[in-house]
C-alpha cells in the first residue's frame, strides 16, 4: 500500500480528474481527513491527508499524541474544540484551490464529516459553517449478509437512494439531511425492505462500530488500490517514497475482512483485529469515493440507462 505512489505532487489534481472530495473522520483527540481526485471510471488519487491538529512527528497513534483539539482550543470542552477544529480544518480544505495538470483550478464539491460520535456537534457546525452547500454529516452503517441492501429501500418522499448511499430525508429530531453510507458487496435479489435499516453495533463513544461500517465501500477501496497503475479504476497516492506513507498504509490496512453468506447475498464485513488499531484514513478514503459516487462519479461497467427509458416516476415521488 505504501508503495502505490504515482510520482505527483502533493495536492496537484490530474488533468483527467473532473471531481475532488473530501471526507473528515471525527475524534475526541484529533480530526482526520483525505482529499481525492476522481477520473470518470472511479480511478482516483489522494492528494492529501493529514490531521487537526497537525502533527509534529511522522508516525504516532490517537492515543499518544500531546498536540491535541482541547490543548491547541484551551478553555473549551471536547464539543467546543472540534466545532472550532473543523471550523479551522474546512476552511483551509474548502477555501483552497487544487490546481489542476492543464492550468485549470478546481475546489472540493463534497466533504463529507463523520457524524456517528459526536452528531449533534457536526449537525450544527454543517448547517451554521459558510460552506454548508459543500458539507454533509454521513454516518457509516454496516449492513449485514442477513439484512437488506439499501438498493431494495422502499423510497419515501424526501428520500434519496444512490450506489450502496442513502440520504433520508429529515425528521423534526434533526433539521439537516445526512448521508448513510453502507458497503455490502452482496448478489441483490427483488425483495423489499421497511424504509429504515437495522442499527449498526454502537461503540464505547457512542458512535457506529467500525468493525462493521463501510463494508461494500471498503471492499470497493481495497479492489482499487489493488488495481494496477495505469489500469482504470486504479487508486494511488501522491510522491515517490514509499516511506513517506508508512503511517497511511497501516491505516487503511488495518481492518480485515470476513465473508458471510445470508438470505442469498454474499457479503464482506470488515473487522478491527483485538488490539484495535487506528483505522481513521481508511475511513475517510472510504468517505472520499462514496462521496464521488454522491457527485455522480461511476464505477467502470456500471448500467447506464439508455436515453428514451427513462424510468415512469409518480407524482408523489417529483414531490420532494
Amino acid at each position: 500500500m505504501a508503495g502505490k505512489t504515482n510520482g505527483r505532487q502533493r495536492s496537484q489534481v490530474p488533468v483527467k480528474c473532473g471531481h475532488v472530495t473530501a471526507f473528515i473522520d471525527v475524534g475526541q483527540k484529533l480530526l482526520y481527513y483525505v482529499v481525492a481526485a476522481w477520473e470518470a471510471g472511479f480511478t482516483g488519487y489522494v492528494i492529501e491527508y493529514g490531521t487537526y491538529p497537525e502533527q509534529p512527528i511522522s508516525y504516532f497513534t490517537s492515543r499518544d499524541v500531546d498536540r491535541t483539539l482541547r490543548r491547541l482550543h484551551q478553555g473549551m470542552g471536547v464539543e467546543g474544540a472540534i466545532y472550532a477544529g473543523l471550523e479551522a480544518l474546512t476552511g483551509e480544505l474548502l477555501s483552497k484551490e487544487w490546481p489542476r495538470d492543464d492550468g485549470a483550478v478546481m475546489r472540493i464539491g463534497r466533504c463529507l464529516i463523520d457524524q456517528g460520535w459526536q452528531t449533534d456537534v457536526v449537525h450544527q457546525f454543517c448547517r451554521q459553517s459558510e460552506h454548508a452547500a459543500v458539507l454533509m454529516p454521513a454516518r457509516g452503517h454496516g449492513i449485514t449478509a442477513s439484512q437488506k441492501p439499501i438498493s431494495e429501500y422502499d423510497r419515501h418522499r424526501g428520500d434519496k437512494i444512490g450506489h450502496h448511499w442513502w440520504i433520508p430525508s429529515v425528521t423534526r429530531k434533526r433539521a439537516l439531511r445526512h448521508v448513510e453510507v453502507d458497503t455490502n458487496s452482496a448478489c441483490e435479489r427483488s425483495e423489499r425492505t421497511s424504509r429504515a435499516p437495522a442499527k449498526a453495533g454502537a461503540s464505547a463513544a457512542g458512535g457506529c462500530d467500525a468493525s462493521s461500517a463501510h463494508n461494500y465501500w471498503k471492499s470497493f477501496v481495497h479492489e482499487r488500490l489493488a488495481t494496477a497503475m495505469g489500469d482504470p479504476g486504479c487508486l494511488s497516492i501522491f510522491g515517490r517514497k514509499a516511506v513517506q506513507h508508512r503511517l497511511f498504509a497501516e491505516h487503511v490496512t488495518a481492518e480485515y475482512r470476513v465473508r458471510t453468506e445470508g438470505r442469498g447475498r454474499t457479503v464482506d464485513e470488515w473487522k478491527l483485529p483485538a488490539h484495535k488499531p487506528d483505522n481513521h484514513w481508511f475511513d475517510c478514503v472510504v468517505g472520499c469515493a462514496a462521496a464521488a459516487s454522491m457527485q455522480g462519479v461511476q464505477r467502470v461497467g456500471a448500467a447506464v440507462q439508455p436515453p428514451g427509458e427513462r424510468k415512469r416516476l409518480k407524482l408523489s415521488e417529483l414531490q420532494l
